[in-house]
């Protein structure tokens, strides 16, 4: 199941670095770079996120959800002060557009892995 985590968020890497690529050369409005550093960094914390809940799972006491807690708190934290970064550098310049995509990248890569971490949790025990 390690493997098939690591795999699977990777492929969205790829999958969503290929859709940023194409939405750059269609509508050039879009910040490809923006893009795309929210997707290395939301792949960064997600296989950081893993190693964080691999190490709980296991263990007594709820210690699995708060290991999933804390790693989504980690990433949302994250996420927040990158797109704060982000709006304070180019604050006469900011595209919405592509903050909205960012927070879709959040959810994208979110709802996968706590789907898989939940599945692998449950075939660990």
């Amino acid at each position: 199941m390690k493997k098939t985590f690591t795999v699977t968020i990777v492929s969205i890497f790829v999958i969503l670095s290929i859709v940023f690529f194409v939405l750059q050369h269609q509508l050039p409005a879009f910040r490809f770079a923006v893009l795309e550093t929210g997707n290395a960094i939301m792949v960064v914390l997600s296989l950081s996120a893993f190693y964080m809940v691999n190490k709980q799972i296991g263990k007594p006491g709820g210690a699995f959800v708060r290991g999933v807690s804390g790693a989504s708190f980690l990433k949302l934290m994250v996420c927040m002060v990158a797109i704060l970064v982000y709006v304070a550098i180019n604050r006469s310049t900011v595209h919405k557009p592509s903050i909205f995509i960012l927070m879709a990248i959040y959810l994208v890569y979110s709802a996968t892995e706590t789907m898989l971490l939940s599945k692998m949790a449950r075939t660990t025990k």
